[in-house]
C-alpha cells in the first residue's frame, strides 16, 4: 500500500543490514570470489525478508560505490536490484563520493523522503576491493595528473601523514589508536554486537561464502605495531605520469619546508575489504499506513571539503557545520562512529570537534574492521543505531573523510 505524497516528512530509518566484511584480496577473502552485485543483492534481499515491506514499492535504491569500472561498472545499484531478484519496476542509481559514497546515498535517499518526493527509499553501498579493475580509469587510480599544477594530489597515505607531521602526532599516538580499534572490535564480536544487522552471504551454489568478520587481527601487539615499516615513506619519489615532480615536491608546493614523518602503515590504517550494506529509508506516511516501526531517523546531514592534497581534514569541519545546522553541540552526541581511514584522521577529529574519545568508535573502527570504499558509510549508520539501543542511548553522529579532500556527516536519533 503506497502512501499519499506529503510535502514534508521526517525521514525515518527503519531498519540497517550489511554483510560481513572479508579480506579484500583476490583469491583469498570469503567475499572474493561472489560478484558485487551478488553481495549487495543478498544485502536488500536480507534487509526485505528482515522487515517484510513490499519490494515493488521502493522508489529508488540509491547505491555508493568507490568505483564504477571492472565488476562495479555499469550502475552496480541497478544491477543489484535485478540480481536480488525484484520486480523490473525498482530503479537503481549508483553515486561516487569516494570513501563517503554508503553516507551519502543515505543522505540523498533521506532527502527524497524528507522533501516528500519519496516515501520508500534505500540507501546502501557495495566495494569488493578484492577486485577493482586495474587498467587505470577505476576509481581507485583516478586520471588526475592535469590538476597538479592548481591542484595536487598524492595518496592518501602521505596525506594522512601530512596531517600526523603538522598535528605532531607521533607513531606511538597513531599506533595507540590502532591498537585499542583491535581490542573494541574482539570485544564486540565476543559480545555479538554485530550479530543483529549482518547477513549471511552465500555461493551460488547455496553454501555459505562468508557469515562473520574476516579481517580483525585481535592477537595485535603494541610491539607487533611498533615492528612495522611506514608503508608510504617509499612513495616519496614517485612521480605521477605527465608530472616531472615528485611527491615529497608536490607536497612542497602547498606545505612549502615541511618534511613528512611517516608514521602509518597497515597496522594504523584502514583495512581493505569487501562489504556492502543497506539502510531502509521511510517516511513516516508510509511506515504508519504499512505497519512499519522506525528505529531512528535523520535529524541532519552535512557535506564539507578541505585542500585537496592533504585531503583527509574535513570530517571535523562536516560534523560541527552538522551540528550547527541541527542546532546542537557535541555535547547533545552520545556516540559518534568516525572511519578510521588512518590513525591521524580520527586523532584530528577529536581536536577539532573536542569530542570524548570514550564515546568514538566504541567498537572498533575500520583500522580494525575494513573499510570497503563505497559500502562503510551505509555501515556505519547501522553499527550506530545497534550501539545507541545496546547502550539505551539516543544520539549519534557518522562522519568520514573522503577522496579530492570531502567530509560527509550525519545525525541520527532514535525515534
Amino acid at each position: 500500500m503506497a502512501a499519499n505524497p506529503s510535502s514534508s516528512n521526517e525521514a525515518l530509518i527503519i531498519d540497517a543490514v550489511r554483510s560481513p566484511r572479508g579480506i579484500g584480496k583476490k583469491d583469498k577473502g570469503g567475499l572474493s570470489h561472489v560478484h558485487p552485485q551478488k553481495v549487495l543483492g543478498q544485502v536488500l534481499n536480507g534487509l526485505q525478508e528482515r522487515v517484510g515491506f513490499e519490494p515493488a514499492d521502493v522508489e529508488d535504491v540509491v547505491c555508493g560505490n568507490g568505483s564504477h569500472a571492472g565488476d562495479h561498472a555499469h550502475d552496480i545499484g541497478r544491477m543489484a536490484v535485478l540480481d536480488a531478484g525484484w520486480p523490473i519496476s525498482v530503479p537503481g542509481v549508483t553515486l561516487n563520493r569516494f570513501c563517503g559514497s554508503g553516507q551519502q546515498a543515505v543522505t540523498f535517499g533521506a532527502m527524497g523522503v524528507a522533501s516528500g518526493h519519496q516515501d520508500l527509499v534505500i540507501g546502501c553501498g557495495i566495494e569488493s576491493m578484492s577486485r577493482p579493475a586495474r587498467n587505470g580509469t577505476d576509481g581507485f587510480h583516478a586520471n588526475n595528473e592535469h590538476l597538479l599544477e592548481t591542484h595536487p594530489q598524492v595518496p592518501q597515505g602521505l596525506s594522512a601523514d601530512l596531517i600526523a607531521t603538522i598535528d605532531g602526532r607521533s607513531r606511538e599516538e597513531c599506533d595507540a589508536l590502532g591498537l585499542e580499534s583491535q581490542r573494541r572490535a574482539e570485544e564486540a564480536i565476543k559480545e555479538g554486537r554485530f550479530d543483529r544487522s549482518l547477513i549471511t552471504i552465500k555461493n551460488d551454489d547455496g553454501t555459505v561464502a562468508l557469515d562473520a568478520e574476516e579481517f580483525p587481527r585481535p592477537e595485535t601487539t603494541a610491539e607487533g605495531l611498533a615492528s612495522l615499516n611506514p608503508s608510504f615513506a617509499k612513495m616519496v619519489d614517485f612521480k605521477m605520469e605527465q608530472s616531472d615532480s615528485t611527491m615529497t615536491e608536490l607536497v612542497n608546493q602547498k606545505y612549502p619546508g615541511v618534511t613528512l614523518n611517516h608514521v602509518h602503515h597497515a597496522g594504523n590504517s584502514s583495512g581493505v575489504v569487501d562489504g556492502a550494506g543497506a539502510v531502509l529509508l521511510s517516511s513516516s506516511r508510509y511506515a504508519e499506513a504499512n505497519g512499519l516501526t522506525a528505529r531512528a531517523k535523520i535529524v541532519m546531514s552535512a557535506v564539507a571539503a578541505d585542500e585537496p592534497l592533504i585531503m583527509l581534514t574535513a570530517p571535523g569541519p562536516a560534523a560541527l557545520k552538522c551540528l550547527e545546522k541541527a542546532g546542537m553541540s557535541v555535547d547533545d552526541i552520545d556516540l559518534f562512529e568516525v572511519n578510521e581511514a588512518f590513525a591521524s584522521v580520527v586523532l584530528r577529529f577529536f581536536s577539532d570537534t573536542g569530542a570524548d574519545p570514550s564515546k568514538v568508535n566504541v567498537n572498533g573502527g575500520a583500522i580494525a574492521l575494513g573499510h570497503p570504499i563505497g559500502a562503510t558509510g551505509a555501515m556505519l549508520i547501522g553499527t550506530i543505531i545497534d550501539e545507541l539501543e545496546r547502550r539505551d542511548l539516543e544520539t549519534g553522529l557518522v562522519a568520514m573523510c573522503t577522496g579530492g579532500g570531502m567530509g560527509t556527516a550525519t545525525i541520527v536519533q532514535r525515534v
